[in-house]
């Protein structure tokens, strides 16, 4: 295997690839994101076989794996091709041996905090997997992909990993998903005036709503700022502050039993969920006392491509679906002034007239032209500013991604849990959900030291429990 050129990284007979707008303002000194795959094993990790894994399966998924960013003659910024020395991409930490599984929990966690706060190095491929071999309460092993944002979305990545991955009760099948409903992202534009065009009244509104989530989009990225309360701290760069990372599961059966009850979809019971989590966070945190965070906004995040399901990697690549293709749905979080009295089921209720009104909207639309036309006129940096500015002046981010049916196997070490995160977003608290073997993995990236990770997910499960009751007139039998 060819080692690094330190005089000349660069194969001089591989063609400079432009780099797309987004991998520049994505990966920039103003904003910089990363994702974390995480892969909870059932068995032992046996790292043995890792590089012969990555050279053979995951390197030739995308060049994009074996390239890094830089800069041409004329200043364009572009991928280039290098060697890949995979030795330099591969860490094991190192803990105290012969603790129990529990006693292990903390130490994962912190190795977590760390590896979100680190920067990958500029001079290699934006991408690093780090293998856990001590077990925790949750597993006996964890296996974590580390990807920069610049390198694609969660949509991209995610079915770039699971490409090359297998089903553990037979490689030899391809896995399945749950139906993949891309309602809320790719309605844009064409089809999304086709609809409206139907019905004069639906023109009327969709022309009302687009002005409206427009201007209170630019707003949110310029001049209005959400206020400080339990989840939203206000640190200035807090990107940088240590984040704790906790999780939490839910059946996905159940959580389909409330969506077929309120005639919703499984995006409006999660977004419910959460902001009925975030009341019952907020007055365990604050009682019957204001924190004055009277405006607090979500940012729902959007697959913006007109296509259901993962595509195999080649045809991300030809269809030119490959990279970043998402942008951000702004929602006011509901602030009730009494929760214990709330229906839980107003939240849901909320979240489905929000993102049913904002459907017949082209905000998301006029959002993009606005990025195109700053980025031609002031450069990515601008682009940049104006993303890190939507992020740092609303409260949270929440990210939905469907995954695999069946049960995974990674370099022969089945899957039993599976999360990701967005590490660098300039917020308190992010939330990352992922469908896999019917279940709904939630992970909770919170400001360590401000936000209270594990009242937060004790939370996230009263908030479940108290929407399947209201929706369902049963209370759970078993925790989910």
């Amino acid at each position: 295997m060819a080692s690094n050129q330190s005089t000349n990284p660069f194969l001089a007979e591989e063609e400079f690839q432009p780099a797309s707008p987004s991998s520049e303002y994505l990966n920039s000194s103003i904003l910089s994101l990363t994702i974390l795959a995480i892969f909870e094993s059932e068995i032992p990790i046996d790292d043995s076989a890792t590089i012969t894994l990555l050279r053979d399966q995951f390197l030739p998924i995308n060049t994009r794996f074996s390239s890094i960013l830089v800069r041409d003659d004329k200043g364009r910024q572009g991928w280039k091709r290098v060697h890949v020395r995979l030795e330099d991409h591969v860490k094991v930490p190192c803990f105290p041996t012969g603790l129990p599984p529990n006693a292990y929990d903390g130490y994962v966690q912190d190795y977590l905090s760390k590896i979100a706060l680190d920067q990958l190095p500029k001079n290699r491929p934006l991408w690093e997997i780090h293998m856990i071999k001590y077990p925790t309460s949750d597993a006996p092993g964890t296996i974590v992909f580390k990807l920069h944002h610049a390198l694609g979305d969660g949509f991209s990545l995610m079915g770039a990993l699971f490409s090359c991955l297998k089903r553990a009760d037979n490689p030899s099948l391809p896995l399945t998903f749950p139906s993949y409903s891309s309602k809320m992202g790719s309605e844009r534009s064409r089809g999304m005036i086709l609809h409206m065009c139907n019905k004069i009244s639906n023109i009327v509104a969709g022309c009302w709503y687009t002005a409206s989530d427009f201007v209170s989009s630019v707003l949110h990225s310029t001049l209005l700022e959400d206020d400080r309360t339990v989840i939203r701290s206000g640190t200035p760069q807090v990107e940088f502050e240590p984040i704790s990372i906790s999780t939490v599961t839910f059946s996905l059966d159940r959580v389909r039993e409330i969506k077929s009850n309120i005639a919703g979809t499984v995006n409006d019971v999660v977004v419910g969920v959460i902001f009925h989590a975030i009341q019952l966070y907020k007055k365990k945190m604050v009682g019957d006392r204001s924190d004055g965070g009277e405006r607090m906004t979500a940012l729902v995040l959007l697959n913006t491509r007109m296509i259901n399901g993962y595509q195999s990697v080649n045809d991300m690549l030809s269809q030119k679906t490959w990279g970043n293709h998402f942008t951000f749905l702004p929602m006011p979080i509901p602030c009730c002034k009494d929760t214990g009295n709330e229906n839980p089921l107003t939240f849901i209720n909320k979240a489905k007239k929000t993102i049913k009104r904002k459907k017949n909207s082209l905000a998301v639309y006029l959002t993009g032209r606005l990025l195109d036309t700053l980025r031609r006129i002031r450069g990515p940096k601008a682009v940049s500013h104006y993303t890190h500015s939507t992020l740092k002046n609303t409260s949270i981010t929440i990210s939905h991604m469907v995954g695999p049916l069946e049960k995974l196997a990674i370099g022969g070490h089945p899957v039993k849990g599976l999360y990701f995160t967005v590490v660098g977003v300039p917020q308190s608290l992010v939330l990352t959900i992922v469908s896999y073997m019917r279940n709904l993995s939630v992970m909770v990236a919170a400001e360590k030291g401000f936000i209270n990770s594990q009242l937060f997910v004790s939370c996230m499960q009263e908030a479940y429990h108290n929407i399947y009751r209201e929706a369902c007139g049963i209370e759970m039998t078993e925790s989910k």
